[in-house]
């Protein structure tokens, strides 16, 4: 079974439309990966004119969240650096009887989820930016969200495209599983390198999907 991998457009963004962004392209990576019996919950952006799809359960809710904070707390320690996040959908197997742990993840999916941050001294409130902006800069910052709200659909757009076109290598569910198990991987909070590389790695030189125990 080979491991998919799906690059997202690099998406240009200011500080405070991080939460936004992140919370509308994870959920639906997740929620279209959702195999069992959900409730999907409808969420409208308040910064684009966007809904998207919550697959309703709260552990899910709170992982994503979860990364989002820590993602924010990297990017403020590393202003002004081109980020990514990464998806990675797995099944457990067993390994042969040993010793030690006999549990091992086979990863069947990866998304790239690839952010520039724009870096500013200060997020603007949404009251300030009301405020503050006039003339040309107003004309310049509405252009700039206009595109953003473009290339994010765009994204949406790139994921169900996806998952409706690759199917063969999405392993059996059992019973009663809700959601294929995933795991969310960002910058480490000491330096610039992305987790992921090594991952990437062994997926490029071999075709198969990593064995990580």
């Amino acid at each position: 079974m080979n491991c998919e991998v799906c690059h997202l457009k690099e998406l240009e963004v200011e500080s405070f439309e991080i939460r936004e962004v992140l919370r509308c392209i994870l959920h639906t990576i997740v929620f279209h990966r959702a195999l069992g019996l959900i409730r999907p919950k409808d969420i409208d952006l308040e910064l684009f004119d966007i809904t998207y799809v919550q697959c309703g359960e709260i552990e899910v809710e709170k992982k994503i969240d979860e990364t989002i904070e820590h993602f924010i707390s990297w990017i403020e320690k590393h202003p002004n650096k081109k980020s990514q996040i990464c998806v990675s959908f797995y099944e457990v197997k067993s390994k042969q009887p040993s010793w030690f742990n006999n549990k091992q993840r086979s990863y069947w999916e990866q998304w790239y989820v690839n952010l520039n941050v724009l870096h500013q001294t200060k997020s603007p409130s949404h009251h300030s930016k009301l405020v503050m902006d006039t003339g040309e800069a107003s004309e310049e910052r509405s252009s700039r969200r206009t595109m953003l709200e473009q290339s994010l659909q765009e994204v949406l757009f790139h994921i169900i495209k996806f998952v409706n076109e690759k199917k063969d290598h999405v392993p059996p569910i059992n019973d009663g599983v809700i959601y294929c198990p995933f795991e969310i991987t960002m910058p480490s909070s000491s330096d610039s390198t992305f987790g992921m590389d090594i991952l990437k790695r062994m997926l490029h030189s071999g075709g198969h999907p990593s064995m990580l125990s």
